[in-house]
């Protein structure tokens, strides 16, 4: 059993609610810190910033072609968060150069725009933006298919997509975060593809990066209790050969899978309810 009072404070809940953590701390759950559970105020300061980065990802949609460089389409990016008020979070975020990751192909994750990197027929290509507004972050990420892409690759794209939609079906108030990883990684494993577990999801909203780690595998009933209050992201890289990953020692960022098969991610800053969860990068 965990010690309630450094863990939670009276005023964070309803009575019923902090009725419910005190049962759960009984049963020796493992609890999450209390400050990584919101305010009703930092909820909907995190809703607002999750606003503005979907608004992005929208944008940006109309502008992915074959043709484009990742390096324009970072600037757009940048173009349009500044013109909302907001600031790329990941723009020099621990050195990282750009203000989003675009990762081609077999790049699983932290893809650096260049102007040399050209998209081409039969790309598959991750964007993902996060958004830091009036001190608020929220995270996500989408898959753009360019052209004709190969039926097995546009198969890994809608699996890795599905694994994302089971993942938030899992992702409910006084369940495990451990029950998220396992249904990801059942559903990935059914197709006979790997789950990368060298990078995981995470808490964001007063933070960029923040605990809990979100895992996306693992198993049933273990790990960290979920509770009504926090926000974290959902990402699954789902690879279409082995989930053994490596990151590339050009620059120190950009992940790739080691047998050099495609990856493919989708994500979202989720908000969990009392009743459930709410998307807040829709």
């Amino acid at each position: 059993m965990q010690p309630l009072k450094e863990r939670f404070t009276p005023r964070s809940y309803p009575d019923h609610i902090e009725e419910k953590i005190q049962q759960f701390n009984t049963q020796g759950y493992l609890l999450p810190p209390c400050h990584v559970l919101r305010t009703p105020e930092q909820i909907e300061g995190i809703r607002e910033s999750g606003r503005i980065n979907t608004l992005l990802l929208d944008y940006l949609s109309e502008h992915i072609r074959e043709g484009i460089s990742t390096a324009e389409i970072d600037r757009l990016a940048y173009e349009f968060t500044l013109s909302h008020g907001a600031i790329p979070a990941p723009l020099h975020y621990e050195g990282f150069p750009a203000s989003i990751c675009t990762s081609i192909n077999e790049v699983v994750c932290h893809g650096i725009p260049s102007e040399q990197e050209i998209l081409r027929e039969g790309d598959i290509m991750n964007v993902d933006v996060s958004t830091l507004y009036n001190g608020y972050y929220s995270d996500a990420s989408r898959m753009f298919l360019i052209g004709d892409v190969a039926p097995e690759v546009k198969k890994l794209v809608r699996v890795a997509k599905e694994c994302l939609q089971i993942g938030i079906e899992a992702a409910q108030p006084w369940a495990q975060l451990g029950d998220i990883g396992a249904a990801i990684q059942a559903h990935a494993e059914k197709h006979h593809y790997g789950v990368v577990r060298d990078l995981c999801g995470h808490g964001v909203g007063l933070k960029f990066h923040e605990a809990p780690d979100v895992e996306h595998f693992g198993t049933p009933h273990t790990g960290l209790l979920i509770v009504p209050g926090m926000t974290f992201t959902i990402e699954p890289m789902i690879n279409l050969g082995t989930w053994e990953v490596y990151t590339d020692a050009a620059d120190g960022w950009t992940v790739r899978t080691d047998d050099d098969l495609p990856s493919a991610q989708w994500e979202h800053t989720l908000l969990i309810t009392e009743k459930g969860n709410e998307i807040l990068t829709y």
